[in-house]
């Protein structure tokens, strides 16, 4: 069994990474950071999602010995100029938590008419192994709605309804499969999860 670290304990990521990494190398097996002894989780103060990405994925590399992954993704709104982008999960402030945030970004966008409350989420997932690191992005365009629905996903998914798929659907009412297809992060991870494959298969 082939074994990767993903610097995450969200079970929906987790599971995401593995399908994706799974359909390329099936004997694969993706590690969260529940499956492996505590560490110093490092202060994401970079200021973009690339950077934030490379500090999880190198301290997750160092601590843990294995390949490993890690990912930074936001939102970004138009009609508040790119953010809460690198602070999306923190946008409410500390302790993280989800629905704080969208409350309080509903509530930032209250007065915005339907046709000005476009945004995108962006995901920079970075990879470190012994042999180097990259890091990759993708993203999906889409708008932000004026209250939630759905019960899959996380974060501003409840929130968000991309441009693909007709835009009927957020990304919390989406099956996995297809929000896999067209997400920043299965983009971002899909890209990346071959040259992962690459990486492990050539060690």
């Amino acid at each position: 069994m082939t074994e990767v670290f993903l610097a995450s304990r969200n079970p929906k990521k987790l599971g995401e990474m593995q399908r994706i990494l799974a359909e390329l190398l099936p004997e694969i097996r993706v590690l969260g950071l529940d499956d492996v002894d505590p560490y110093d989780e490092p202060v994401e103060d970079a200021p973009d999602f690339d950077g934030n990405a490379l500090l999880k994925a190198r301290a997750g590399f160092e601590r843990t010995g294995l390949p490993s992954l890690a990912d930074d993704s936001g939102l970004a709104v138009d009609a508040l100029n790119g953010m809460p982008g690198v602070l999306s999960a923190r946008w409410s402030g500390r302790p993280k938590d989800d629905d704080r945030n969208n409350r309080l970004l509903l509530e930032q966008l209250g007065d915005v008419p339907d046709e000005r409350r476009g945004a995108h989420f962006h995901a920079s997932v970075a990879f470190v192994h012994a042999g180097g690191e990259l890091v990759v992005g993708g993203d999906m365009a889409g708008r932000v709605i004026r209250e939630p629905r759905g019960t899959g996903g996380f974060g501003y998914d409840v929130l968000f309804v991309p441009d693909d798929q007709d835009g009927a659907l957020t990304s919390a009412e989406m099956s996995p499969e297809v929000k896999d297809a067209i997400s920043h992060r299965g983009r971002a991870l899909r890209e990346i999860a071959a040259l992962v494959v690459e990486v492990l298969q050539g060690s």
